[in-house]
């Protein structure tokens, strides 16, 4: 009878011990996802006003001119690149000056012959 109740309790002792880790596996499977859920935050926008942008120029270092759209360091203000050079053209207007225009989908060139056709008032 001894026999029987010792193991009975080993038994029992086992018994617990092994759903009390099944528990524990649980728990800690679904409170470190619960954790992990409330540790994501939504990226945020950026500010409304220029502070981004004045941080941003005040650390450029350059000792030749500072491009105001992309903030790089060029030796003359025509040479600065567009901000998106995939969808804008750089076409110069007049010699040491230049701007970027939307290449909107037409052929290449067609850009500049539509500013060259604004300068002479045709368009």
């Amino acid at each position: 009878m001894a026999k029987i109740n010792l193991r009975l309790v080993i038994l029992t002792v086992f018994y617990f011990s092994f759903v009390s880790a099944q528990f524990d596996f649980f728990e800690q499977m679904f409170n470190g996802q619960q954790q992990r859920q409330q540790q994501y935050h939504e990226p945020q926008n950026g500010p409304s006003d220029s502070s981004w942008y004045q941080r941003n120029y005040a650390e450029v270092h350059c000792n030749k001119y500072v491009c105001p759209d992309t903030l790089a360091c060029v030796d003359f203000p025509h040479h600065c690149p567009c901000s998106h050079p995939k969808f804008e053209d750089k076409i110069e207007i007049v010699e040491g000056k230049a701007i970027c225009i939307s290449k909107g989908g037409f052929k290449a060139g067609e850009a500049a012959r539509k500013v060259e056709l604004a300068r002479k008032g045709l368009l």
